[in-house]
């Protein structure tokens, strides 16, 4: 037996099954068309925004970052929640303009921006997050051609990194932003090449759950900053902090202390240097935001034993939630919270694996799960499904395409 991740708070029990947002598993199934479905809650991403700011210090923002769930719907719920929008291609910029975010509420990272992405991105009056010195010299050519100074900080590439991130996106050698120590001197030149400044990026990690390490890593971006900025010679407008804050998904996880990392920044904050007196800080959270607040769907379509091992067969899979499959990024697979949402609350009396619908060994939703006894016909549910689900999968995979997505 393998035990699942922990449920996180906020889903209820309705009728014998899984209530979110207070309609119950089947109902929204029904509502929607049917399985696969990934159902995110309005109320889960109000409260977790909610209680972010209760514990941050007025002074910092919050970014929403848009890669972890660009469902236009959810883009928009977020819109009067949050002080600005991070997008990592043209195709989400597409989104956040249709819906109709405030270009000058959007930053655009992310390295590999084609011409034709920085063009939009200028035209729009977006914010560059410049990811290298050549990314930089093709924005600012694009914008004596369109006549538009283009609006740019400069993604920083630091010596350190977030302790105990699930992904390293800083220190030594990485794709990632300009080297911290170059960063003066490029930053010298587009100002004095007319783009319009507008401060750093310091993304270091992600998916962290140590409250002590965040802080630690967080007050080595403010000293970077300072510093970058004496060197630079120039006040920064904007100071994008990263983020980086985690969500428990497996056994033995424990939420972030919200309130430790609140406390630990208010500190910070308050003894800020002289240059960075002025400089607007914000978060930059996706998964924080969205993750908990999301739920994946699927029908059991099949139920058979093999050499004494029970299988639910799903008609999902890892081509909407690779994630949860453990094949995006983790080296031992490990259970995401799970159940059977048709029998939410009754007790566990068999062990299942709960697989999808596709032809690989890969294609595991659960293993060695304790659940209620299931038959065709119910529902399972994956929890945690709110980030780096839908648009994090391979929906095209032996051509089932992709789950429905339902805002409630």
């Amino acid at each position: 037996m393998k035990p699942v991740g922990p449920i996180p708070p906020g889903y209820e029990t309705l009728d014998g099954e899984l209530a979110i947002s207070g309609r119950t598993a089947s109902a929204l199934v029904d509502g929607a068309g049917g399985t696969p479905l990934f159902v995110y809650s309005r109320a889960l991403l109000s409260k977790r925004v909610a209680d972010l700011r209760k514990a941050l210090p007025e002074r910092i923002g919050v970014n929403y970052a848009v890669k972890a769930n660009p469902m236009a719907e959810v883009v928009a719920h977020m819109e009067p929640l949050v002080d600005g929008f991070d997008i990592a291609s043209s195709g989400e910029l597409a989104i956040l303009q249709r819906v109709g975010i405030d270009p000058a509420r959007i930053s655009f990272a992310g390295p590999g921006k084609r011409d034709d992405e920085l063009e939009a991105a200028i035209a729009a009056g977006v914010t560059l997050n410049c990811e290298s010195a050549g990314e930089a010299a093709r924005s600012l050519a694009i914008g004596e051609r369109l006549g538009k100074a283009p609006r740019i900080a400069i993604r920083v590439n630091p010596s350190f990194e977030l302790k105990g991130s699930g992904m390293k996106m800083g220190g030594g050698a990485k794709q990632f932003g300009v080297d911290a120590e170059k960063v003066p001197a490029l930053a010298r030149n587009v100002i004095g090449e007319g783009a319009e400044w507008r401060g750093l990026h310091i993304f270091t990690g992600s998916q962290a759950l140590s409250a002590e390490a965040i802080a630690e890593t967080q007050g080595n971006v403010l000293k970077l900053a300072a510093e970058l900025a004496e060197e630079i010679g120039h006040g920064l407008p904007k100071l994008n902090m990263g983020g980086g804050f985690g969500i428990p998904y497996f056994p033995g996880d424990e939420p972030l202390d919200l309130v430790a990392v609140g406390a630990a920044l208010a500190e910070r904050v308050a003894h800020l240097p002289p240059v960075l007196a002025e400089t607007e800080l914000c978060l930059e959270l996706g998964r924080y935001l969205a993750g908990e607040a999301g739920v994946y769907l699927c029908r059991v379509i099949d139920r058979k034993e093999s050499h004494g091992v029970t299988y639910l067969v799903t008609d999902g899979g890892l081509h909407h939630q690779l994630a949860a499959s453990g094949n995006f990024g983790t080296v031992v697979r490990r259970n995401y919270p799970s159940a059977i949402a048709t029998r939410y609350g009754e007790e566990p009396v068999e062990e299942v694996n709960i697989v999808g619908c596709l032809c690989t060994p890969l294609d595991r939703l659960a293993d060695q799960a304790m659940m209620p006894r299931a038959d065709v016909g119910d529902i399972v549910a994956v929890f945690c499904a709110g980030a780096y689900g839908a648009t994090a999968s391979p929906s095209a995979f032996l051509g089932h395409g992709p789950a429905r997505e339902l805002v409630v």
